[in-house]
């Protein structure tokens, strides 16, 4: 693995776009301790019949197909050997990392007696033929995994540092904290060596780390559509079916290039950064397939099941599935085109439209089809909204600074950021006159 494909963007932190996400992110985590310290009903509408909301909707079954970027992009890079795509691995990997914690983050959040979570960790107490206690087991697994994956660009990070901007600040503050400066540097070297000794064991092993990280979501992500499968009386027809398993699975592959598209696109263009097309195109030329397979397994289970009529029937129910299969069918048409793939307001508009469809389908499967029925209603309380945007604010925040301290984005050959992107950069030491 060649730690040179990547780069810091070397950018101001503390942006407006900063100031708005953090004043979110407080925002979702005050009503999260108002949930703890009053109970989970001083904020939320869910009921005996509605067990979960909008959170695990989300946050849980909606969000880790979003956070499917990294196993999507992996599976093309080590198993495919498509190593053409390798510079997209790491800020793949760190949407993936930030979605799958804030979704463990957020069950912890919905479970009604929290206090009693130890109990998942101790053996006896586990329930080994449930699928929801694979999704959980494989989701905190899953989360470890993409840490470790993550692991190379701190210790790069380390590794390529002198402490300067540390050294500035203890000698500006000497002796007001109470700390020795020379010391404190010292101890800062020590973790500058100790990265340098780690980094080559690491990638040794790195490869049977990315081998769990691509086995683990395929488990559990299938297992998010067998969650379902026990509801046949409260999940509608159009959507209850044996082929849940098979559809959850492929539908966070299409969303996972999808997203790995959406996130290049919007952080080149954020950034001002080149935008990486021959990547790009690469992902957009593979995901239209899986769509019309997903699709395909879609019409053929309703036609099978006789349940067509009810797709066309234009119903609430009808209008729901015909949109989410509407925006997936729409944008991997689009993608058909190779002139289209080689744009970036293209890649755009059908990734949008391809992850729209595809979290719509989790969304049709996980609350709007759900009717536990006749009595029980749910629409998420403003409190509950609040912190689901919170949380998401949180991620997108994380992202901004993280590649802004570590090598993450793919590196710059050939190129020059604009003269807008030059400005925001750091000032960097002048060139030496020879």
């Amino acid at each position: 693995m060649s730690h040179d494909e990547y780069q810091i963007h070397r950018a101001r932190i503390l942006t407006p776009s900063f100031w708005v996400l953090l004043t979110l992110t407080l925002i979702g985590f005050s009503l999260i301790a108002v949930r703890f310290i009053w109970g989970i009903g001083a904020v939320s509408n869910m009921s005996d019949g509605y067990p979960w909301g909008i959170w695990i909707t989300y946050d849980v079954a909606t969000g880790t197909a979003i956070a499917c970027g990294g196993y999507a992009v992996a599976i093309l890079v080590y198993i495919r050997n498509k190593m053409h795509y390798h510079p997209l691995i790491r800020s793949a990997v760190l949407t993936s990392l930030f979605g799958y914690g804030l979704a463990g983050f957020s069950v912890m959040v919905d479970v009604g007696r929290p206090w009693n979570a130890y109990n998942f960790f101790i053996p006896s107490q586990w329930q080994a033929n449930s699928a929801m206690f694979e999704v959980a087991l494989c989701v905190m697994a899953y989360t470890t995994v993409l840490a470790i994956e993550f692991l190379p660009a701190v210790l790069n990070r380390l590794q390529q540092t002198n402490w300067s901007r540390a050294r500035e600040f203890l000698e500006r503050h000497h002796g007001r904290f109470g700390l020795d400066t020379p010391v404190v540097l010292e101890k800062l070297e020590r973790l500058r060596q100790l990265a340098i000794r780690i980094q080559p064991g690491l990638d040794k092993v790195l490869i049977f780390i990315i081998v769990l990280g691509i086995t683990l979501p395929t488990m559990h992500q299938s297992s998010l559509g067998s969650l379902l499968l026990i509801a046949s009386t409260k999940l509608h027809p159009l959507w209850h079916t044996g082929f849940l398993p098979l559809l959850f699975l492929i539908n966070c592959l299409f969303i996972g290039y999808s997203i790995a598209i959406l996130e290049s696109v919007i952080s080149s263009y954020g950034f001002k950064r080149p935008f990486e097309i021959d990547q790009l195109s690469g992902l957009a030329a593979i995901t239209p397939y899986l769509t019309v397979i997903w699709l395909c397994v879609v019409v053929g289970d309703l036609i099978w099941r006789g349940q067509l009529g009810n797709a066309l029937s234009l119903d609430f129910y009808s209008a729901f599935f015909l949109l989410e299969f509407g925006l997936v069918a729409t944008g991997s048409l689009l993608l058909f085109s190779k002139k289209r793939r080689q744009s970036p307001r293209w890649l755009f508009i059908t990734a949008v439209l391809i992850v729209l469809g595809g979290a719509l389908y989790r969304f049709n499967v996980y609350l709007i089809g759900f009717n536990p029925g006749q009595g029980w209603r749910y629409f998420p309380s403003l409190a509950e909204l609040l912190i689901t945007v919170g949380i998401v604010a949180f991620e997108i925040l994380g992202y901004q600074v993280l590649v802004k301290l570590f090598p993450v984005l793919p590196r710059l050959h050939g190129h020059e950021a604009p003269e807008a992107a030059k400005r925001r950069e750091l000032p960097q030491p002048a060139p030496q006159q020879a």
